[in-house]
């Protein structure tokens, strides 16, 4: 299968080119494009001056926008799967092998990468874990699916549902929506264990006065997909 790896990138200097280095190592057989999202630092000029596959935007978009596009761009260059992986090191790409296998098995749609299946590796803060298992218990609530690691940015789609993204895609925040947008349009979404590492560098984009906004903001999304869901079933 023709497979691409998607990599949303903002302010990724530090770790941008351990991850491509990696990448090229573990899976030399797949292509990535490397998502740009307006950097301020020098993101961009290393792309250029390693020949990295990557497009940039003028402005910031957001993960969403940033993934979308990786999305749109391999619905018009014919990939039978796609993959996000993170920019910044925490996702290790000697587990694409296990995360494309239910997709190249035809027995799911979605799958997500999860370090809370063994819970082996890198396992992010105790905050963060429980806003991760709210969530996890309201997506149960509202899909009747069990996503364990709702927030995990590397999961891989088909091609069915990475054309349905392409054009539907949260833009802010996106992971956990995506979740349930993709159940309620009646694909099938499972997990796969893996380990994830520490950033390799950089800051992540959400802070503590954020991840306030984070909860709310994706929680209200949720409910008002599930309740628009409803009303168009109705």
């Amino acid at each position: 299968m023709k497979v691409l790896i998607i990599i949303p990138a903002f302010n990724e200097e530090e770790s941008l080119c351990n991850v491509v280095k990696n990448l090229k190592s573990a899976a030399p057989d797949v292509d990535y494009l490397i998502v740009n999202d307006c950097s301020t630092d020098r993101t961009e000029a290393l792309c250029q001056e390693h020949d990295f596959n990557y497009i940039t935007f003028p402005v910031n978009l957001g993960i969403g926008g940033g993934v979308q596009a990786g999305y749109l761009y391999a619905v018009e260059n014919g990939y039978d799967i796609a993959i996000q992986m993170d920019g910044d090191g925490q996702h290790d790409p000697n587990y694409i092998k296990d995360v494309i296998k239910p997709l190249q098995d035809g027995t799911a749609d979605m799958v997500i990468g999860s370090r809370f299946i063994t819970k082996d590796g890198f396992q992010s803060s105790a905050m963060r874990r429980l806003g991760i298992g709210f969530l996890k218990f309201l997506i149960r609530i509202c899909c009747g699916t069990t996503v364990n690691d709702t927030t995990s940015g590397f999961r891989a789609t088909s091609r069915s549902l990475t054309k349905f993204f392409a054009k539907n895609y949260a833009q802010d925040y996106p992971e956990p929506e995506a979740i349930i947008a993709a159940v309620l349009e009646g694909y099938r979404v499972t997990e796969v264990p893996v380990i994830m590492h520490e950033r390799q560098g950089g800051e992540s984009s959400i802070n503590a006065l954020k991840s306030i906004y984070y909860m709310i903001k994706v929680s209200l999304a949720i409910l008002i997909y599930r309740l628009g869901n409803l009303k168009k079933k109705g």
